[in-house]
């Protein structure tokens, strides 16, 4: 009972926490405004998040999961489609979920930054002790891998089937989407509400241009 109490405070911090994170950016948040974002003192705010790195780490580890899920669920949804159609249906999923909300995407793109920089969090020059102690920073470390390995795991399909051509490499190709989605993404984080930010482009269209050149990538 205490364990479920202690579970529904932390899910009441964490949404306090990505509303303020979501108007200020990781960076210029303050535990003090999230604690009365959350309706609670800074002294029991730290009693369940240590500080700020662990709490975003706990919003990152959410994010992580939630994508999980969803690819989880596209797969189950293309199970009798091609290995092709599986694979461009979760290169969509990946934008989709960011373009939701781009505070997962910030998320996500931060904490693979800070696992490339600082050597997977071994590197104690560059990764802070209250990352390398988080909790929330070891689950992490469990599930990090696993959207590539589906991603990859359905373009394997596609080769075995045929549809996808043979000579790709699975986990370069999906880096190569991810990258593609991320820099899309953040193009329209930016841009707000405005359809054509940059030189009069409008962003439907690219997104459909990242679509056409994943599909000509792989399709055999």
């Amino acid at each position: 009972m205490k364990a479920d109490k202690r579970s529904k405070k932390e899910e009441k911090i964490m949404e306090a926490a990505e509303r303020i994170f979501g108007q200020v950016g990781f960076t210029n948040a303050k535990m003090e405004d999230i604690a009365k974002e959350a309706g609670i003192t800074k002294v029991t705010l730290y009693t369940y998040f240590q500080s700020k790195d662990n709490l975003q780490l706990a919003l990152t580890y959410k994010a992580v999961s939630l994508l999980i899920d969803r690819y989880n669920e596209t797969l189950r949804k293309n199970k009798e489609s091609s290995g092709l159609d599986s694979s461009i249906a979760m290169i969509n999923v990946f934008i989709e979920f960011c373009e939701d909300n781009y505070l997962y995407s910030e998320a996500l793109l931060s904490y693979f930054s800070m696992i490339r920089s600082t050597s997977h969090g071994k590197n104690k020059d560059k990764a802070t002790e209250a990352i390398t102690e988080s909790s929330y920073f070891k689950r992490l470390q469990e599930i990090q891998n696993v959207p590539f390995k589906l991603t990859a795991n359905e373009i394997n399909r596609g080769r075995a089937d045929g549809s996808i051509k043979a000579d790709v490499d699975p986990m370069l190709v999906t880096l190569a989407g991810w990258s593609s989605s991320i820099g899309y993404v953040k193009l329209i984080a930016a841009s707000g509400d405005v359809v054509k930010p940059l030189f009069n482009v409008d962003l439907h269209l690219l997104k459909k241009l990242l679509m056409q050149s994943a599909i000509q990538l792989l399709k055999a």
